[in-house]
């Protein structure tokens, strides 16, 4: 399940990336917009900047831009960066994890293929897809 936390994430992103014009969008802006507390959305951009999403401009006129091309960017990493993996089941989070039962596990097969469906369809979703035109 996607938590707030995630949802907020991607508005934040797509608020930047509708609102950057040659300066950087300062936080409150955004808060203003979206209707979500500053407070709440800092510690969400810190997770972006940590994974090099947004770059943080500080002084006057400062805030926060995209690091590269809206088009660049898809849903799955954005949420990955806010929830961490996506995947279903945690035998399916860590390629390297080894689990006991995975040669015997009726239902891996079932959480594999709903895996791809949930990484295909939002690794799909380019942040432009979701701006309004």
């Amino acid at each position: 399940m996607i938590t707030t936390k995630g949802r907020y994430t991607i508005r934040i992103m797509l608020d930047i990336a509708e609102n950057y014009e040659d300066k950087p969008v300062p936080l409150k802006e955004t808060a203003d917009r979206q209707e979500i507390s500053k407070k709440y959305l800092e510690i969400i951009v810190k997770d972006l900047v940590s994974a090099g999403l947004l770059d943080s401009v500080s002084g006057k006129g400062g805030g926060y831009k995209l690091s590269r091309k809206a088009q660049e960017y898809n849903a799955g990493e954005i949420l990955e960066a806010a929830e961490g993996p996506l995947a279903p089941v945690a035998c399916l989070e860590n390629p390297d994890f080894n689990c006991p039962r995975a040669s015997i596990c009726e239902t891996l097969p079932m959480w594999k293929e709903f895996d791809e469906l949930v990484h295909n369809f939002f690794y799909s979703k380019k942040l432009t897809d979701l701006i309004k035109k």
